[in-house]
């Protein structure tokens, strides 16, 4: 008796043809600790020190006297960026697929602990246009070309201007036609790119982070982004 084969769970799919897709153009595959200390998960993020994300209920804090400075599961990707420009000069292309954990309640579309893209790109006389371009280039590929967005301005403190980007569900998906927001985006900050040893005199750059798990409703067209983190073989096996 022939013994069935495995496979890779969609969420590893997905970062494999996301992978594929940025290196492409150019970026290169970076990775950082899913235990962040407070100062590369926000005082380098330009993340003001009353900011609500630093708050017990945004955020899962690490107390014990076996740590010797403030750390979190780092709520975002972005702490990579710092990291990476601390030890690369421009210019810089770089993705970061990663876990990321916020304490929040979960619904269809959040969860507590999610898979995050951060993208980053500095170099001299990066602009929006590139963010853009970027952006457009990653969903027709990755969607086939079936992908309706939009941006709206937002703020975001690392960014300066920042946008947000949504997305409009397409197929069967019990949210088909509907708007969901997939990323954060915008031009870095000047403070992020000082405090990596970056001068913003010379330099500029976009960065994007963006729920790898929500790209799965329009990718697969799944109803529930828990369905994912289930462990159901039902489920994952029709992937």
């Amino acid at each position: 008796m022939e013994t069935p084969k495995g496979h890779q769970h969609p969420l590893t799919q997905m970062i494999s043809e996301i992978n594929s897709i940025f290196a492409e153009i150019g970026f290169v595959f970076a990775e950082g600790p899913e235990a962040e200390t407070e100062h590369y998960n926000f005082d380098m993020l330009n993340v003001p020190k009353d900011h609500p994300a630093r708050d017990m209920q945004d955020t899962f804090w690490f107390r014990s006297d076996d740590v010797k400075e403030p750390t979190v599961l780092r709520t975002h990707t972005s702490p990579v960026q710092s990291r990476y420009m601390e030890k690369h000069e421009p210019p810089i292309r770089v993705i970061v697929p990663g876990k990321v954990f916020r304490n929040e309640a979960t619904d269809a579309t959040h969860e507590a602990q999610f898979h995050q893209l951060e993208g980053l790109y500095v170099d001299k006389g990066v602009h929006m246009g590139h963010l853009k371009g970027t952006l457009e280039h990653f969903f027709s590929r990755f969607l086939d070309g079936e992908a309706e967005v939009r941006f709206r301005p937002s703020f975001f403190p690392f960014v300066e201007p920042g946008v947000e980007v949504d997305m409009k569900v397409t197929g069967e998906s019990k949210l088909a036609g509907k708007w969901v927001e997939i990323m954060g985006a915008g031009m870095v900050h000047p403070n992020v790119l000082r405090d990596a040893g970056i001068d913003p005199e010379v330099y500029s750059g976009f960065a994007f982070g963006m729920g790898i798990d929500r790209m799965g409703f329009m990718k697969y067209g799944l109803n529930d982004v828990r369905d994912l983190y289930s462990g159901d073989l039902r489920f994952v096996s029709q992937f």
